[in-house]
Order: structure tokens, then sequence, then C-alpha cells
């Protein structure tokens, strides 16, 4: 059996390179294919945080539900804004190899402000809090919209700088010369990875799209995941965690943070080679919820319902 996948993605220009990245990929192993652009919610409401809207997942809802009506077979999603739960029917069929999946602040050209008071703008809680944990003198402005509106935010703007995630900006060949990475910053679990999804019971595009799937970007993502997972955070908690591999062993590093960024619980440790990885991201997480994690993640949720 031959059909034509029919790619499922957002319109906004970064969410369009990714798929035709997938598009690209599926093509040079002699597959048809046709890109299905459609509009998500969280690209909709751009005046109301994404913590606000009370919706895990705002970015990949669409998909999932034109991917149950049939209207698309695959979708393609940044790692990062997928829920760690896919709905019911639906499964990860592919990690592309991922990008680099740290933060970086673009500036005006001035840094001085990070010896002083500044105003930095990010839509991201993690960020946001991070930002205050390490700069507690700083004001964060709230930004949303897709990659280019935010730079235009802020090139019209009188802040000092904004927080992007480098990969999305390199994809679209945005970076400005004005930038610096944040090497201290963790990054969103998955960050810089590129997932594709299908239908449970759609072999064809499984068997398909399983050639795609980078197996160390598959492990870590996998890792990440399960530490948001067993935090029980949503993809807009205050939660960071980077795994990577170090020779053959695997390097992990989390975060968790207070609203206001006052509070931050962090855990770093290193897997040896040959040992069973499935687990890993959960025990990072037990460790946090068992040392004020829990107690901390209790006044997140309760902070964020008011």
């Amino acid at each position: 059996m031959s059909k034509t996948i029919r790619i499922g993605t957002r319109d906004s220009q970064l969410a369009l390179w990714q798929a035709h990245t997938v598009q690209q990929k599926l093509e040079a192993l002699g597959h048809k294919t046709e890109i299905v652009a459609v509009k998500s919610t969280g690209d909709l409401i751009l005046d109301v945080p994404l913590y606000e809207l009370g919706i895990t997942g705002i970015f990949t809802k669409t998909l999932d539900v034109a991917m149950l009506r049939g209207e698309v077979d695959i979708a393609v999603h940044s790692m990062k804004d997928v829920p760690t739960a896919l709905p019911k029917g639906i499964v990860q069929a592919a990690v592309l190899e991922r990008a680099d999946e740290k933060d970086i602040l673009v500036h005006k050209g001035n840094l001085d402000f990070l010896y002083d008071a500044g105003t930095v703008a990010t839509g991201s809680l993690r960020r946001q809090t991070q930002w205050l944990n390490r700069y507690p003198n700083h004001a964060v402005e709230d930004l949303r919209g897709n990659v280019n509106t935010r730079l235009q935010k802020l090139k019209e703007s009188d802040w000092n700088g904004a927080v992007f995630a480098k990969a999305g900006l390199e994809r679209i060949n945005l970076v400005p010369e004005n930038h610096i990475p944040l090497d201290w910053m963790i990054p969103a679990p998955a960050q810089g990875a590129m997932v594709v999804v299908a239908l449970e019971n759609d072999s064809y595009c499984i068997k398909a799209l399983t050639q795609l799937n980078h197996r160390k970007s598959e492990i870590t993502t996998h890792i990440e995941r399960q530490f948001l997972k067993t935090l029980e955070g949503g993809c807009t908690a205050p939660i960071g965690a980077l795994a990577t591999f170090i020779d053959s062993n695997i390097r992990f590093e989390g975060v968790l943070l207070s609203i206001d960024g006052k509070e931050r619980l962090h855990i770093e440790r290193v897997l040896p080679e040959g040992e069973d990885y499935t687990n890993f991201g959960r025990d990072c997480a037990d460790y946090i919820l068992k040392n004020g994690g829990a107690e901390l993640m209790d006044n997140i949720r309760k902070t964020l319902k008011k």
C-alpha cells in the first residue's frame, strides 16, 4: 500500500520549516507527502500569558483534533510544546536529531543592565523564574507571538532584551548579531527537538517515520519529559531539564523554581554507561519532590489557579 502522507503543522514560519524538513526526509525515502497548515489557539490568543490560559498543549491541540478527524495523517511539533501525555489514539513516531537546546538573550547592544536594573521579556514562566532567580532586581515583561513577532516587539520596545530558544532562531536564519548564550539557564524539557506523531493504528506512517528517529535524541528527551511528568508540571510550569550524552554516560540536570524565582530546587546526576535509563527522569524528579518539591508544586498550582 502506498499513500500520500498529509503532514499537519501550525502555519508559523518556524512550524512550516519543521514540517518541510520532515517532508524532505520522507520524500527522500520515496514517500509522497502534502503539507496541511492550520492555525492553533496558541497563535490566535496573543495577549494572555500561556500559564494563565490553563491549557497544556495549546500549540498541539488543534493538530491533535485534525488528526483524530482524519484531516491529517501525521503532525510535526516542537517537542517542548507537546504535553507529556498524548491524546488517546496518538503516538510518538519519531524524534529527529536534536538541535541546540540552549536559550539565548537577544539584546540591544548594551549589556550594562545585567549589572544594574533592567527589563527583559519572555512568555515562558520557566525563563521568567530562572531570570528573576539570577537577577532579582530586574523586571520581566510578557512576550507572546511567533518568533518574528517577538523580535519585532523587542525592537519596538524599551526593554533591554528578550529570551529566545536558539534552535528556533537558527532554523529560520534569524539569530541577531546582538545575542549572548545563557549557559546557566536550564532549558525546557525537549527544547531544540522536533517530534512527529501519528495515529496509533496507522502502521504505514509509523513505519515510514521510524526511519527518521534519532535514538540519542529519543533517549534524552524521554528522560527530560519523564522528569517533567513526574513533577506534574504542564509545559508552562517553571521546570527545566536537560539530559546529555557525555561519551556513553548520560548527564542530567533539572530545576524547579517558585513563581517569584526566589526558591530554586536543583539536581545534577550522571547515569553510567550500561545502566537502564527508562526511569532515570522519574528518579531525579522523585528526589526533587522528596526535598521540598512536593510543597513547592502545591504552591505553584495554587498560585496559577488564582
